[in-house]
């Protein structure tokens, strides 16, 4: 007999790891995901500390680890390509500035995805369009969730999650702009170009005066995952969200023509790239994350910026605590404080980001340049890199996991 129905919203990370967990548990699952099919691009992600145990615990890290990007560590480049500094990958749960398991977003989404289909109902091209709890006054025998969709019949489940990103439309519904996503100052595009020769398994930064940098990362697909990033006003009006794919290539080719070592090779890539994408970097700091019989999770909750290091561990260990949380307690809303809890200490760690980030590694003077080439090439040599481990190591570990095992029912 299942315990509930539960609709998930998002088939990225956080989503299908909920769906697993809550399956495990006894809960009839279902995700809808507003794409038309599953998103299968995205850049690295790393899973660290409590996220690696939480992939121990449902048998995925050897998964994990066979689809790693083959990545060794990462490169500061210098003005003439030259190597400037180089950190190699992490050989722990958490350590590095790449970590020990470090795989595409959209590899562990399909990996994640595969592993609950047999159980979760996937729906692809759909989407939340109101939501309405009953069970009050007027339906005190029938509690639930009545969710009209864009295309499907509407129907009712006993919660809603929502666990579709930063700018979750999903969340906007219960909580409208409560939530408060504060900006970092900084604009990042991404997108997959070819590969070529004079490129390696190594993770290359190269900076540029003006808030610029560049990176270049190894995949395992033979093809490089590059990202253009630049230091904006905080208080800029319009988001990287209202541009057109066509205006923001114009924008990054204005703001990167003259910028050096591969910067048109990447403007090259990205006009022919077919996932080109682009956001204003920012965390989303929440009051909360329940409100009656709807809940959210990964980013939609606490995104903590790609800058953290953070983002899927936040993923998959919020997942895990908050179906663990509904299975131990019978009434909901006991769960989702529990489930509250326990991860806002660790989410409050991980948003914590060193002080100056992200402009303390998008350096605006020449100056400003040559003072961060220095200071990588210091924190590399062996003792002050010990000195210097919290710059690339995020708080994936500060959590203590519960252990929900024995509430499994199959």
């Amino acid at each position: 007999m299942t315990r509930g129905r539960v609709l998930i919203s998002g088939a990225s990370i956080a989503g299908p790891a909920l769906a697993y967990w809550l399956d495990r548990y006894g809960y009839d699952t279902t995700v809808i995901e507003r794409a038309p099919q599953l998103r299968d691009g995205g850049q690295n992600v790393d899973v660290r500390g409590a996220g690696r145990e939480v992939a121990r615990r449902m048998g995925v890290e050897d998964d994990i680890r066979a689809a790693t990007t083959g990545e060794v560590g990462t490169r500061f480049i210098g003005s003439r390509g030259t190597v400037v500094a180089e950190f190699p990958a992490g050989t722990s749960d958490s350590g590095g500035a790449t970590a020990e398991l470090e795989i595409l977003r959209g590899d562990l989404a399909k990996l994640l995805v595969d592993r609950t289909r047999a159980r979760t109902e996937y729906r692809f091209g759909d989407r939340i369009t109101a939501l309405s709890e009953a069970g009050g006054a007027e339906e005190p025998d029938q509690p639930g969730v009545t969710v009209d969709f864009e295309h499907a019949p509407a129907e009712r489940f006993d919660l809603v999650v929502g666990a579709d990103g930063i700018g979750s439309s999903t969340r906007r519904l219960v909580f409208g702009d409560e939530p408060v996503i504060r900006s970092l100052g900084l604009e990042t595009s991404y997108a997959t170009i070819p590969r070529t020769a004079g490129d390696d398994d190594w993770w290359r930064w190269y900076n540029a005066p003006g808030g610029r940098a560049i990176t270049l990362r190894p995949d395992r697909h033979g093809t490089i995952r590059a990202a253009m990033s630049f230091v904006i006003d905080k208080t800029a009006g319009r988001s990287a969200a209202e541009r057109t794919a066509f205006q923001q290539r114009a924008r990054l080719r204005a703001k990167f023509e003259d910028a050096g070592w591969e910067a048109r090779r990447v403007l090259d890539g990205f006009d022919q790239a077919s996932d080109l994408y682009f956001e204003s970097i920012g965390q989303v700091h929440a009051p909360r994350w329940s409100r009656g019989r709807f809940a959210v999770v990964g980013d939609a909750a606490y995104c903590a910026s790609p800058i953290s290091g953070m983002g899927t561990s936040l993923a998959l260990t919020g997942a895990y605590v908050l179906a663990g949380e509904l299975a131990a307690h019978v009434d909901h809303r006991d769960a989702f404080r529990g489930y509250e809890r326990i991860m806002r200490p660790y989410v409050d760690h991980a948003q914590d980001l060193p002080p100056g980030t992200p402009r303390i590694a998008h350096p605006t003077s020449r100056a400003g340049v040559a003072m961060l080439r220095g200071a990588v090439r210091l924190a590399a040599t062996p003792l002050v890199g010990r000195l210097t481990g919290r710059l690339f190591t995020p708080p994936a570990d500060e959590i203590d996991l519960p252990d929900y095992g024995h509430l499994a029912q199959r």
